[in-house]
């Protein structure tokens, strides 16, 4: 293992050991993303909706109209449990705080006239009174809620029975409660708390309590009162998890057994709301008899009473992003109870997001370390699909939740944070590779060196040169697959090979920057013809990268095959020795230069690997050269015409370019033009090419793309103005 592979792997332990526990401890902001991500799965698939035995007696906008503004007197709320009783339902749960009497009540109306006989007072009817003899008998459960004063803590109506010891610190505390009036505390045949989201800091309701603790007794809700005074049952039997104190596991009601969070929690797997779950309160008290379809809708089922008038405020957000009222959460949730369509989060849900973060993480760190990040970003991506992949199907069939997003964070961040440390790696070994390559020099300047007194002095002179770059395509990608160490290699494979090219066609090597290599020829020494050697150079170098990827000299596998861009362009420069009096080298400076690199720049928009100026063609005689087209250049403001080089004269003579010549110019005639037939005599080109060089095809093909590159003459833009 390298130096760099050990801090690598150093930097990586510490990034998963810091985010493992980081998840640990389960930050708000992760709890929010993971909750978010369970909604999303709701809204996707929903609780379909299923006539159920439960419906809500709703005090809605028509209810208020019809009856009068809210509160109502109690007496109309003892009618409405008459009605609903002679119907048949099997449970009435008031969503509905009792906690002070009937201001409306006749007796309360005259007990606050002065001077009142007690006898007159005493023959009044009481509303309280009145809805307490109502109840009595009846399968009525009142609601209470959960108050910061006082120590009013309200009848339990039922017992519990416990699998283990009693689990008394699990559920929320509740210190005291909203007191009841004792007729009604007492009549009614179950008390629960309408507490929906005691202590939750979010907007949205994912989870109920179905009970509450003062620390010695046990307090039900609503939703569980109703569903066991609608079975007749007398106690709760609680099930706790083993060798987990204080922890609920199962509330079992009846014949039903809920499964819950360690804090009795159920959660609410919503269905859309339904008008079908609703009847207005309206209806129920109509003077009328109600009609037969709603007695039988009413018959038997776990009636809910309570309000969905905007005015009265119980207005709840659910999962599924709808705000419906509050004591539609309580018949969702008996729903949910009767359906068997239950959500949980296991116990051990939390351990295995932390130790699928710690595992992925390491793997993640060993692959980008020891391989290529490149097979870390698949590794990575595998684990993101299969992290949804499996969350949504523990959801979906299991009704499991399951966070995908903690585990999918954390791999991206360490694969980042790996990638960008090996990618600092290699950029500083890229750097040692261009010192080692820049100590090169050419026999040439060796000789000049040896054989001028004045040879190393600084300044230079202006003459003509061929200048030539050459870049390898694709570098970065090359180099982040592979360890420094065969970046290394490769490259003195590639640029030895290369550099044996320029020397036997009696160029100077100038330098290597990096993955590219700068020529020139006609200096130090003069070269004659340099124009047509350094393309004769040019096309060596195509011929010995073709002998190099056909061997696998690289020793990259079987098509895996690397490719270059040369540029070439001639024309005036300064060349001589630069830099300062302790270190120089003999380079040539200029516009000259500039042209030349971004020619080479210009071959991956052309799409061919052998580019060269006019300056350069006028030089070539009669070798085989197309014309590419006529390119702005970044840096020069007029455009430079370049032309692409398909091969030598032994090339330029055979019928096949000819025929191949014949065609292109027709082709630069019809993009001049932007005639219509330029696509059809593209593609001619481009089959025909492919006899000539493999890589012209492409050419062609990308050539339509570079109208831009083709301008029109001056002549057709002045006919264009006059029409």
């Amino acid at each position: 293992m390298t130096r760099a592979q050990q801090v690598g792997v150093m930097l990586g332990l510490a990034i998963v050991a810091a985010l493992t526990l980081l998840r640990s401890d389960d930050p708000l902001f992760f709890r929010f993303a993971r909750e978010a991500v369970f909604d999303e799965y709701q809204r996707l698939a929903p609780r379909p909706f299923e006539q159920m035995p439960v419906r809500i007696v709703d005090i809605d906008e028509a209810s208020l109209r019809v009856l009068g503004q809210w509160p109502w007197p109690r007496d109309r709320l003892a009618l409405l449990v008459d009605r609903l009783s002679d119907m048949g339902v099997a449970a009435i749960a008031f969503d509905i705080l009792f906690s002070e009497p009937d201001r409306l009540s006749p007796r309360s109306v005259v007990e606050a006239v002065e001077g009142m006989p007690a006898d007159v007072l005493g023959r009044l009817p009481d509303n309280d009174q009145i809805f307490a003899n109502s109840i009595v008998s009846r399968p009525v459960v009142l609601g209470f809620g959960i108050s910061n004063d006082g120590s009013f803590l309200p009848q339990v109506k039922a017992g519990f029975a416990f699998t283990g010891e009693p689990p008394f610190g699990a559920p929320p505390i509740i210190k005291a409660a909203t007191p009841l009036l004792p007729a009604l505390e007492a009549e009614a045949a179950g008390l629960g708390h309408i507490s929906l989201d005691p202590g939750n800091p979010s907007p949205v309701l994912r989870t109920i309590p179905l009970l509450l603790s003062d620390g010695t007794q046990l307090y039900p809700n609503l939703t569980l009162e109703a569903l066991r005074v609608a079975q007749g049952a007398s106690t709760y039997v609680l099930a706790d998890a083993p060798d987990k104190p204080d922890t609920i596991t199962k509330i079992k009601v009846g014949d039903f057994v809920v499964p819950v969070t360690a804090r009795g929690e159920i959660w609410l797997y919503f269905s859309p709301d339904r008008a079908e779950r609703y009847v207005s309160a309206a209806r129920i008290l109509s003077d009328t008899q109600p009609p037969e379809a709603l007695r039988e809708a009413l018959q038997g089922a776990i009636v809910f009473v309570g309000a969905s008038a905007a005015g009265l405020q119980d207005i709840r957000t659910t999962a599924l992003g709808q705000h419906v009222p509050g004591v539609s959460i309580h018949a969702q949730a008996v729903e949910q109870i009767l359906s068997g369509r239950f959500l949980s989060r296991p116990d051990w849900a939390d351990g295995l997001e932390i130790v699928s973060i710690a595992l992925a993480g390491l793997l993640i760190v060993a692959l980008t370390t020891f391989l290529s990040p490149a097979i870390a970003l698949v590794f990575g991506l595998t684990v993101t699909v299969a992290a949804l992949a499996a969350s949504w199907f523990a959801f979906r069939y299991a009704g499991l939740l399951f966070d995908p997003l903690a585990p999918i964070v954390c791999a991206t961040i360490t694969h980042f944070s790996a990638t960008a440390f090996r990618i600092l790696v290699i950029d500083r070994e890229r750097r040692e590779v261009r010192r080692a390559f820049g100590k090169y020099l050419s026999p040439e300047l060796l000789y000049r060196i040896e054989h001028t007194h004045d040879a190393l002095r600084l300044g230079g002179d202006e003459r003509e040169l061929t200048l030539m770059f050459v870049d390898v395509r694709d570098f970065t990608g090359i180099s982040e697959k592979r360890a420094p160490k065969e970046v290394v290699a490769f490259l003195n494979i590639l640029l030895d090979a290369l550099s044996r090219d320029v020397i036997a066609h009696e160029g100077m090597l100038d330098k290597f920057i990096g993955d590219s290599i700068m020529a020139f020829w006609n200096a130090p020494v003069d070269v004659p013809d340099h124009a047509r050697k350094a393309v004769r150079a040019a096309l060596a170098m195509r011929r010995t990268l073709a002998s190099l990827n056909a061997d696998d000299a690289f020793g990259f596998g079987p098509g895996q095959s690397v490719a270059i861009g040369i540029g070439i362009h001639t024309g005036l420069a300064c060349v001589g020795n630069m830099g300062a009096e302790a270190h120089f080298n003999y380079s040539a400076v200029g516009d000259t230069v500039n042209v030349a690199a971004r020619i080479e720049a210009a071959c991956k928009e052309v799409g061919f690997d052998i580019l060269v100026s006019e300056s350069t063609a006028a030089y070539l005689g009669e070798m085989a050269l197309l014309e590419a087209g006529t390119l702005p250049l970044k840096g020069r403001q007029s455009r430079t015409r370049i032309f692409a080089v398909g091969g030598d004269e032994p090339v330029a003579a055979t019928g096949a370019f000819a025929d191949l010549r014949f065609v292109h110019d027709q082709l630069l005639e019809a993009l001049r033009a932007c005639a219509a037939d330029a696509a059809e005599l593209a593609h001619a080109a481009g089959e025909q090419s492919s006899a000539i060089n493999e890589a012209l095809p492409a050419f062609y093909r990308r050539i339509l793309r570079r109208s831009e590159h083709f301008p029109r003459c001056e002549g057709q833009r002045a006919e264009e103005r006059v029409e």
